[in-house]
């Protein structure tokens, strides 16, 4: 059997590696000229770790990581304790998007990847499909993943008019720095007024990862330093909380990044015949239950686990499909609890019971690869 692959990013590599390990041919297909992680710090929860250990990379996901916990404090500094769930519901390994595609480039094997290619077209036979690609040539193969993200091509051609939506009046900002200068202690996410979040991270080689984001955001003025530092300010009460402000102010302003959140729509279905959606292309989701990649991983995982050199294709992509959808809209309805939370507490709660559910629920939640 063989499988293409559209997008070189983390879900897209962990898809190749899962599917090489299930015995199955791989290509995976890049159209940015090199292989490239757009953002900063990115969370893997205990089951992507899960995950990478069955697919062989598990002490080397580990070793570019650092264990960190998601607790929140509010802006007066007092942290927002969850009794009901135990420390498990609250561990993360924080890594470097950019370091873990290199590493799982290098695993799923660079040969397998072909860069400064997109994906154009494709066309499903009754025992293959072409796909056509942006440099005029076919491929043909017995099954395709589109794991090409929020924008993705392969969705448009699969579930047309699902185009990637704003998240209104949310907006994220974040950067890792090395040497902050700033001394740091511990690491602390805040919940604070005017719909802000923030916080920062230390990583594992010494660096810092910091981030504020916001709802219902206010039209934007100013330089991205000045509109961090104005969310920043919302973070704080009575001296407290100060570090944010002062890690952003230590930031140069090109290393600084912002976006304004995008969101793709609950989807009809996600397969066809021979085609399927996994990570963001399938369900990008707001990024303040930082799980995104976690669960994108565990899709990954799972069409590793259904798709066999020999068999039925159009009854694993099924399958995967049975599994997914209604796991997203679970997830949805979470999410929704956590950003719609009245106070501060009650998001620390709802986040909490996210995490739990994510890395407890039963069945096919819980992927081996």
């Amino acid at each position: 059997m063989r499988a293409v692959v559209i997008g070189a990013g983390i879900v897209g590599l962990t898809s190749g590696l899962a599917l090489r390990r299930a015995g199955i041919d791989v290509a995976i297909y890049e159209h940015a000229p090199e292989i490239r992680a757009a953002g900063a710090g990115l969370g893997l929860w205990a089951n992507a770790l899960t995950v990478f250990d069955d697919l062989g990379v598990g002490e080397q996901v580990r070793a570019i990581g650092k264990p960190s916990e998601m607790y929140f404090h509010d802006a007066a500094g007092r942290l927002l304790d969850t009794p009901e769930f135990g420390v498990e519901d609250h561990r993360f390994l924080l890594v470097h998007r950019a370091t873990l595609n290199d590493l799982l480039a290098d695993a799923v094997g660079r040969q397998n990847i072909r860069l400064a290619t997109g994906f154009a077209d494709y066309e499903e036979h009754a025992d293959h499909l072409t796909v056509r690609l942006t440099n005029g040539s076919e491929e043909n193969a017995d099954v395709l993943v589109g794991a090409d993200g929020a924008y993705s091509t392969v969705r448009s051609r699969l579930v047309p008019g699902t185009p990637a939506q704003q998240h209104l009046g949310h907006h994220a900002w974040r950067a890792v720095i090395p040497n902050p200068g700033v001394p740091l202690s511990e690491d602390r996410l805040i919940l604070g007024a005017h719909g802000c979040r923030g916080g920062y991270v230390r990583t594992h080689d010494g660096s810092v990862y910091w981030l504020v984001n916001q709802f219902n955001t206010p039209a934007l003025t100013g330089t991205l330093k000045q509109q961090a530092l104005e969310r920043a300010a919302h973070l704080e009460v009575d001296g407290n909380n100060t570090i944010l402000a002062e890690l952003i102010a230590a930031t140069p302003e090109e290393m600084i990044l912002h976006n304004q959140i995008m969101l793709v729509p609950p989807l009809p279905h996600w397969v066809s015949a021979r085609v399927a959606l996994a990570g963001d292309a399938a369900h990008a989701m707001s990024p303040h239950i930082t799980a995104g990649a976690t669960l994108g991983i565990e899709d990954a995982a799972l069409l590793g686990r259904l798709l066999a050199p020999t068999g039925d294709v159009r009854a694993a992509l099924a399958a995967y499909e049975a599994d997914r959808i209604p796991r997203y809209a679970h997830v949805a309805d979470l999410s929704a609890a956590v950003e719609h939370a009245s106070t501060p507490q009650e998001f620390a709660r709802n986040y909490a019971a996210f995490s739990h559910w994510m890395i407890t629920a039963p069945g096919e939640n819980r992927v081996r690869a």
